[in-house]
């Protein structure tokens, strides 16, 4: 990956310790829920690739939402990415690392995050240039003792932990050195979206970045 395309991604999810997992069917929905994490002070908003209208989502958050940073999730093959850059994604993120996508993304005006799962992932997309990526599924694959141990061995990645991510173990996670951030869907949760809760979602965005000082538990 191009070091500029490196320096954005690490801006992104930099702004804030926790990026929102969304699941968004309705580009009327996802504006006023930019607009309530955003607000919180989550900038990095990532609506995943698992509703029919999910472009139509990302196209309206992008364009109508000031301040906010709008990814794509759940990409698995080029197609997608480029079909959500041309609706305004300005990351992508996938939950896997395969060759063809990887590679593809390389050319991409926008940073890419990978999904890895394994050291010998990780490496994988290290060795095409990937410098930040996203472990996934956290909890399931290891979670904080095996992203820590992975440290010592591999100190130039950082990781973008998520799955079975929460408000009780996201500080476990922002603790260690090598994770930039979190990816979670508890601060906005389906049934605050459905009951257009905004100012409930505002004040989850605004806990979850208090998480950043937050000490995990002894």
């Amino acid at each position: 990956m191009a070091e500029d395309k490196t320096q954005a991604l690490l801006r992104i999810l930099g702004a804030a310790p926790v990026v929102p997992v969304l699941i968004v069917d309705r580009p009327e929905t996802a504006v006023p829920l930019g607009r309530a994490l955003v607000a919180g002070g989550l900038t990095a908003l990532e609506i995943t690739l698992r509703t029919p209208q999910a472009l139509d989502c990302i196209k309206a958050m992008a364009s109508e939402v000031e301040g906010a940073d709008v990814g794509a999730g759940t990409i698995i093959e080029p197609g997608q990415g480029e079909a959500a850059i041309r609706a305004g994604a300005r990351f992508i993120v996938s939950p896997v690392a395969v060759p063809e996508l990887d590679k593809a993304a390389l050319e991409w005006p926008v940073p890419f995050l990978p999904g890895v799962a394994t050291a010998t992932e990780a490496v994988t997309s290290a060795s095409l240039g990937y410098r930040v990526l996203k472990f996934f599924p956290a909890e399931p694959a290891g979670g904080v003792p095996y992203l820590k141990s992975l440290f010592s061995p591999l100190p130039f990645l950082r990781f973008c932990p998520t799955g079975g991510i929460g408000a009780a173990n996201a500080p476990n996670y922002l603790a260690l050195e090598n994770v930039i951030c979190v990816g979670g869907s508890w601060v906005a949760p389906p049934e605050l979206i459905a009951a257009q809760d905004w100012p409930r979602i505002t004040e989850l965005a605004r806990a979850a970045v208090g998480l950043r000082k937050a000490r995990p538990p002894a």
